[in-house]
C-alpha cells in the first residue's frame, strides 16, 4: 500500500475524481507529474467528444421516456472527456436526489442533470439557487403547492435538513418561516418541443407571502433567494458538504479538525467547488495510505470504468451518426450499463428517496455482489440477468498468445486492479478451466474472479 509514484497518484486521482482510466488515459494525465495531472483534470483540457443531445433518444411515441433519458446520460458517462465534471454531476445528483418516478416527465430530469453538469464546479450558492428553481425539484418537493396562506413546508424542510445545514441547526419555526419565503415558486409546463414536453420556473407573484419573516435569526420581508443566501453563509453548510465530499471522494469518517480545515477554505473561496476539489486532491489526506482504495465503488464507479477501460465508450461516441434518431443496436453498451447499475442498487434518475443513496458499505450485499460478478458475463459472454452480452473481443487486448496467465494479467492491468498475487492466481486458474473454449470464455472466467474479489470493490 502507498502511492509512491506520480503514476500511482494519478491513477488514484482518476479513480476518485474521474471515471476510471484506460492505460492510454493514464499515460496522458500522468505525463509531467502529479501536479500536471491535477491541472489537466481540473482545467478540463481534453477536448469534449461529440456527444448526442437528449432529443436524439426520443422514442417512437415522440416522447423522451425514462429509460431513454437514462441511456442519454450513460452515453455521456461512457463517452465524455470532461470526466471531473461528469463525476461531480453524479455526486450532485445524489445530493439533490430527485426521482423521475414522482416527477413523471423524463425531460424535466434531463434539464436538471444539465443544470447540475453546468454548475457542478462553480459556487454552491449558484447551484442551490438553480436547483431551488428547477422544475423537476419544484414537482419533487411540492413547491408548486406552496402558496400564501397555505404554505407547504416540504422544500423548506429539505433545503435545510439535506441540502445545507443539517438536522440540529434549525427549528420548526425556521422551517415554517422559510416555507413562507418560498411561496409562489412554481413552474409552467410547456407541451411539445423536441423532447415532447418541457417546463420552466414561474414566480407566481400573487401566491407569494410578502409578510415579515424570521429565519435563523434574520428578520425581514425575506424571499427564497434571501433564505438560500443565509443558508450558504452558515458554517454548518460548508462543514456538512465537506464531510459528504470526503465520504464520496477521499475516505469515510474524517475527523472534525480535518473537516473544519477544508470547510474554512471552502467558505473563503465563496463555496467554490472547483477550489474545494483542488484543495482536496493536493492535500496529504487525499494522497495518504489511509485514502488509497478506501471508498467502496458505487455502481457507476464499478460499471462505467470497465467499459471506458476497454475503449467501449470512445468507440460508442465515434460510432453514433451525427444526426437523427439513434439506432438501438448502437446503444447496447449504454443500455446494458444502465440496467446493470440499476440491478446493483443505483438506478440513475431514480434515487430511493430525497436523502439519496446511502453509499459506502451499503452498496455491497449478496444480491448486488452477484450482479457485480455477473457483469463479467455481460462484458465478455452471453450476458445474464436479463441483459444481452456485449461479447467484447478479448483477444484484441493481447499482443501475444492468449494463455490463461496472459489473459488474467492483462485484465488486471486494463481494469486497474489492485496488485494482489492471490487473486491473480485464482483468476488465472479460472481462465485455465476455459482454455479450450476461446479467449472470451477465459476473460469472462478471470473477470468473474476479479469482480468478486474484496479489494476490487474499492476505488
Amino acid at each position: 500500500m502507498g502511492l509512491a509514484t506520480d503514476r500511482e497518484k494519478t491513477a488514484h486521482l482518476l479513480r476518485r475524481f474521474g471515471l476510471g482510466a484506460s492505460v492510454e488515459e493514464l499515460d496522458f494525465y500522468s505525463e509531467g507529474g502529479y501536479a500536471r495531472a491535477v491541472d489537466r483534470l481540473l482545467g478540463e483540457s481534453a477536448e469534449e467528444a461529440p456527444l448526442p443531445d437528449a432529443a436524439r433518444f426520443v422514442g417512437a411515441n415522440g416522447r423522451l421516456n425514462p429509460p431513454d433519458a437514462v441511456a442519454w446520460w450513460v452515453v455521456r458517462l461512457l463517452g465524455t472527456r470532461r470526466v471531473l465534471r461528469e463525476k461531480l454531476t453524479v455526486f450532485w445528483h445524489n445530493h439533490f436526489a430527485t426521482s423521475v418516478v414522482k416527477v413523471g416527465a423524463a425531460p424535466l430530469m434531463v434539464a436538471q442533470i444539465e443544470t447540475l453538469r453546468r454548475l457542478a464546479l462553480g459556487p454552491f450558492e449558484d447551484l442551490l439557487l438553480a436547483l431551488s428553481r428547477d422544475p423537476a425539484m419544484v414537482v419533487w418537493l411540492d413547491n408548486a403547492q406552496n402558496v400564501k396562506g397555505k404554505p407547504n413546508e416540504n422544500f423548506a424542510r429539505e433545503v435545510m435538513e439535506l441540502f445545507t445545514i443539517g438536522i440540529g441547526h434549525y427549528n420548526e419555526e425556521d422551517v415554517r418561516e422559510a416555507a413562507r419565503a418560498f411561496t409562489g415558486w412554481s413552474l409552467r409546463r410547456i407541451p411539445g418541443g423536441p423532447l415532447g414536453v418541457s417546463a420552466e420556473f414561474l414566480y407566481r407573484r400573487a401566491a407569494h407571502d410578502d409578510g415579515e419573516k424570521t429565519v435563523l435569526g434574520t428578520k425581514g420581508d425575506l424571499g427564497g433567494e434571501d433564505v438560500i443566501r443565509l443558508l450558504c453563509q452558515r458554517p454548518e453548510t460548508s462543514r456538512r458538504l465537506v464531510r459528504k465530499f470526503f465520504a464520496w471522494f477521499v475516505r469515510p469518517n474524517p475527523d472534525d479538525a480535518t473537516v473544519e480545515r477544508f470547510a474554512k477554505a471552502y467558505r473563503e473561496s465563496g463555496l467554490n467547488t472547483l477550489a474545494l476539489v483542488r484543495a482536496v486532491v493536493l492535500s496529504p489526506e487525499f494522497l495518504s495510505p489511509q485514502a488509497e482504495r478506501a471508498v467502496v465503488k458505487s455502481p457507476v464507479d464499478f460499471v462505467i470504468p470497465t467499459l471506458r477501460q476497454l475503449g467501449v465508450g470512445e468507440r460508442l461516441a465515434q460510432s453514433l451518426p451525427p444526426e437523427g434518431q439513434l439506432p438501438r443496436r448502437l446503444l447496447l453498451p449504454a443500455l446494458a450499463a444502465g440496467q446493470a447499475m440499476r440491478a446493483m442498487g443505483m438506478a440513475l434518475l431514480a434515487p430511493p428517496d430525497v436523502s439519496g443513496w446511502e453509499g459506502g458499505p451499503a452498496w455491497i450485499s449478496s444480491a448486488t455482489m452477484a450482479e457485480r460478478i455477473r457483469w463479467a458475463s455481460t462484458l465478455f459472454g452471453s450476458g445474464g440477468g436479463g441483459r444481452p452480452g456485449l461479447r467484447y473481443p478479448a483477444e484484441s487486448l493481447l499482443e501475444a498468445e492468449a494463455t490463461p496467465s496472459a489473459v488474467a494479467a492483462r485484465l488486471f492491468e486494463v481494469f486497474d486492479a489492485p496488485a494482489d498475487p492471490e487473486t491473480l492466481s485464482l483468476a488465472t486458474q479460472a481462465a485455465a478451466t476455459k482454455k479450450g473454449s476461446g479467449t472470451n470464455a477465459m476473460a469472462e472466467a478471470a473477470s468473474q474472479v476479479l469482480f468478486a474479489s474484496p479489494a476490487f470493490q474499492y476505488a
